[in-house]
This record gives C-alpha cells, sequence and structure tokens, in this order.
C-alpha cells in the first residue's frame, strides 16, 4: 500500500531572513526619507507577506528570499508613499479662512488694465457679469460669435504675458 506523498515545507529562519534581508530595506527606506521605524513596518508586512506566498500557497521565488523580500519590500514602500501623500493631517494643513483666500480685487483690476480699457470691458462681461460670447458680440459690435471669441483669447494672452513677465504667482493677489 503506497501513501500519498506529503509534501514537506520547510519553516523559514525569520532570524536568519531578518539579519541578511533587512540591511537593504532598511538602506532604501533611508535613502527615500523615511525612517527605522518604517523600515522595520515594511520589513515586517514583507515577511507576512513572503510567508504567505511561498509557505502557505507554495509560490516559488524566481530568484534568492532576500532578493524576493526586497522586492516586496520597494513596492510597499512605494505604496506607503502614494497613500501617505494622499492624506494630510489635519493639524498639518494650512489653516485657512474666507478671507485670506480672497483674491484681491484692486490688484486684480491693475492688472487687468495693463491689456487695455477695452479688454478689461470684454473680461469683465465675459467673467463677472457672465454675460454669454454672443452677448459680447453685440455689446462690443464684433461682426461674428468668432470674432469676439478671438479677441477674448487675445486679452487673456495680454494678461498672460504681463503675469509672466512680472512673474506673478497666485500668492501675489491675496489681500
Amino acid at each position: 500500500m503506497k501513501r500519498p506523498l506529503q509534501m514537506k515545507t520547510q519553516e523559514p529562519d525569520f532570524t536568519e531572513l531578518y539579519t541578511k534581508a533587512f540591511p537593504a530595506v532598511a538602506a532604501f527606506v533611508a535613502k527615500m526619507g523615511g525612517d527605522m521605524d518604517l523600515a522595520r513596518d515594511i520589513f515586517q508586512d514583507a515577511l507576512i507577506i513572503y510567508y504567505e506566498q511561498v509557505f502557505t500557497a507554495g509560490q516559488k521565488p524566481e530568484r534568492s528570499p532576500e532578493a524576493y523580500l526586497y522586492g516586496i519590500s520597494r513596492h510597499l514602500w512605494h505604496r506607503e508613499t502614494r497613500t501617505a501623500s494622499r492624506h494630510t493631517p489635519l493639524q498639518d494643513a494650512p489653516k485657512v479662512t474666507e478671507e485670506s483666500e480672497q483674491p484681491s480685487a484692486h490688484k486684480l483690476m491693475l492688472l487687468l488694465q495693463t491689456a487695455g480699457q477695452k479688454c478689461l470691458d470684454l473680461l469683465q462681461g465675459f467673467y463677472y457679469q457672465k454675460q454669454s460670447i454672443q452677448e459680447i458680440q453685440q455689446e462690443f459690435g464684433y461682426s461674428s460669435v468668432r470674432s469676439a471669441t478671438v479677441q477674448k483669447f487675445k486679452c487673456l494672452e495680454k494678461v498672460r504675458s504681463e503675469v509672466q513677465q512680472k512673474s506673478l504667482q497666485y500668492e501675489d493677489f491675496l489681500a
């Protein structure tokens, strides 16, 4: 009577894996701006994934266990930084008040006036008074809607070039 073959899986020596693979992972995390605690957390997670994939699921790593752990750790690091970049702790978030985020109307007007009075009137009509391009065409006497659109674009380009020449930023317009 034949006995079924039992697959012997050798349990990993975590101490050996830790001493061989952790220094490379710690160096990588430090190089990428992380600290030792984060390196330990990532490596512990990598060890668990390694154990689950190799000894529970039966997958064989194509490379050495150290290289496999290093690859898992790199992947976990990138996922950690991607997730962390999406979430800013509330205490680190900048304090926003209504008045601090309102652009200064006076500073904006000075900039718009550099494009000329006709451009100022056109842009005010379109953006502040919410006039349609057809209304602007009629009010300013353009021959077609296309002409009004082109003129609006030219006015915007004048303002943009002025902003670029003066190297202005959004913060320059805050009161």
